[in-house]
């Protein structure tokens, strides 16, 4: 069952937001969202919070800026995803434009696993390098940091993970939270906090006289990175990730971006001169992580280092077969997964799900969790063999609760049986001794029941009630698609009641439609429909702009139907 619910836009905000000049929709979006000002929808750079404001930023800036003048080794550790690859990427171009002796290291995932861990130490000491930075990890990795301290070598850990009870003894640790630091953009992604750092470097080597003799590099040209990453994380846009995520797409659109972003979008099909957030999220970012799902994302992180276009088309197009060979084997495990469920007797009364197929792909189960979340409104593990007898899997929730507070719950009740997990509030990731992943559901079940309520099992979406019919038009299209939105800040969802005037199924999956509301015809169109309407039906929508031929036409985009 759906709850359809509005979002209250209270109307003296609105009629403030109308009067300093926002078009009257975006009033009532934006009034619905929290917006009391039309000042707070300012994405100039100069809104951003200042690097100082991040705990122990200027103390990583100190410690880089005196190895770079010390000439010292620098080795960046990072992580296989797209957050992670662009924290790579922005740590590199930003270190080298400074003159500093920097590279990277990504850890396998099949054989090496997540973060900073003795063995990734081990095999990053080879390089001998003096300091090392990790970007999106390393706030768990207590081993990790002991083992490059026995190895002689210093560390810095930039992170945005939560971190838990005990941090690691590294030289210094830039975590928005971390115990202590009052930043007010918790949920800044990884990519996000390393350039934050390289901020307060740029500024630390200024006050050193650093850039009398050579030129200072301007690092706005990294915010097409910045804003890829954020996304693709599914962080929280918060007003500053906002600002990172516009001043992103504005470079973008104006062509001025990586060669290897540049090839992304190509290799797509997609033009970046019309770049919006949902691009980064479901076009560009996959795209980029398939390379660390399926093969070694040393190769998506060369696209973005790559200056060449032709080498950067050459990676992009190699990712983009990697994506669809991502899709086909996504394809196969869900609907191995549904089987798996019906074969379980899984029914609306189960508070969580945790599934294990011996011929899973490791790469692909978090999308996997996410795609059954989202089916079946229940918090999901998704778990593939790993070696050595254990099984890893991913984890999606849903709102009410808090995926890693709850493993941190399991853990605390069975001790030992999870042997590694970290995570945020919506993904997380636990590895299990295969023997015990029959208990780890058991406890999750137990623990997932205990902090969800009732209401929190039925599915809501939250809309913004009715678009009047003169909005519904390739104007307003436009008008919305250039807007930022994005996790916690949501695209705009209307509801309404039309006819039916013609349907037909696409592909055999996909459901056309052709609606009227009053006066207005549109065509709509839901993708893996479950349902077909009758003459008459209550829908969800999008307003999207529909492509074909060169010409474009408003589309809804049907969420939901009834």
């Amino acid at each position: 069952m759906t709850n359809i619910t509005t979002r209250s836009a209270p109307p003296r905000v609105v009629w403030q937001l109308e009067q300093q000049g926002l078009h009257p929709l975006l009033a009532r979006l934006y009034a619905s969202r929290g917006i009391k000002d039309k000042s707070e929808l300012d994405y100039e750079l100069k809104s951003l919070i200042a690097p100082t404001a991040l705990t122990n930023a200027t103390a990583a800036a100190h410690l880089l800026a005196d190895a770079i003048e010390a000439e010292a080794k620098m080795l960046i550790i990072g992580d296989y995803d797209c957050d992670g690859a662009t924290a790579t990427a922005v740590g590199m171009r930003a270190l080298k434009s400074l003159g500093a002796d920097v590279d990277f290291l990504l850890p396998d995932r099949f054989k090496l696993g997540y973060g900073l861990s003795p063995e990734i130490v081990d095999v990053a000491a080879q390089q001998s390098p003096d300091l090392i930075i990790t970007v999106d990890n390393g706030i768990a990795s207590l081993e990790g940091v002991a083992r490059a301290q026995q190895h002689g070598i210093a560390t810095l850990i930039t992170d945005h993970h939560l971190p838990a009870e005990t941090l690691p003894e590294a030289d210094c640790i830039v975590n928005p939270n971390q115990p202590g630091c009052d930043f007010p953009s918790k949920c800044i992604a990884g990519v996000g906090v390393m350039f934050y750092v390289m901020l307060a470097l740029r500024a630390e080597l200024r006050e050193r006289g650093y850039f009398a003799e050579r030129p200072e590099p301007n690092f706005a040209n990294l915010l097409d990175l910045v804003a890829l990453g954020t996304v693709a994380d599914v962080v929280k846009l918060d007003r500053n990730n906002r600002i990172l995520v516009s001043q992103g797409l504005k470079r973008m659109r104006a062509g001025q971006m990586q060669p290897g972003i540049a090839a992304l979008f190509k290799a797509a099909g997609r033009d970046p001169k019309k770049a919006t957030a949902m691009d980064l999220g479901f076009i560009v970012g996959p795209r980029l992580n398939a390379a660390g799902r399926l093969a070694d994302m040393r190769l998506g992180v060369e696209c973005l280092l790559t200056d060449d276009p032709s080498r950067a088309l050459q990676i992009a197009q190699e990712l983009d077969t990697l994506n669809r060979e991502r899709r086909e084997i996504e394809s196969g495990m869900q609907e191995q997964a549904l089987i798996l469920l019906e074969s379980l007797d899984a029914n609306e009364a189960a508070p969580s799900i945790a599934l294990f197929d011996e011929s899973w792909h490791e790469g692909v189960v978090g999308i996997l969790a996410s795609r059954i979340k989202d089916k079946l409104h229940r918090p999901v593990f998704a778990f593939a063999p790993g070696e050595g007898g254990i099984v890893k899997g991913s984890g999606r929730s849903i709102p009410g609760l808090h995926l890693r507070d709850a493993l941190d719950l399991v853990a605390k009740r069975a001790p030992g049986l999870l042997i590694r997990f970290g995570g945020h509030a919506m993904a997380a990731g636990a590895t299990v001794n295969a023997e015990n992943f029959d208990k780890f559901k058991e406890l999750f079940a137990q623990v997932a029941g205990e902090l969800l309520a009732p209401a929190d099992l039925t599915r809501t979406l939250e809309t913004d009630g009715h678009l009047e019919g003169s909005f519904i038009s390739l104007a307003t299209a436009r008008l919305l698609e250039n807007e930022i939105w994005g996790q916690g800040f949501p695209a705009p969802l209307f509801t309404d009641e039309f006819d039916v005037e013609q349907q037909r199924v696409l592909k055999e999956k996909h459901l056309k439609l052709r609606l009227r509301k009053g006066d207005t015809c549109i065509d709509a169109i839901q993708f893996n429909f479950s349902a077909q309407p009758g003459n008459r039906t209550r829908l969800a929508y999008r307003l999207a702009i529909n492509e074909y031929m060169g010409v474009e036409s408003p589309q809804l985009m049907v969420e939901h139907l009834e």
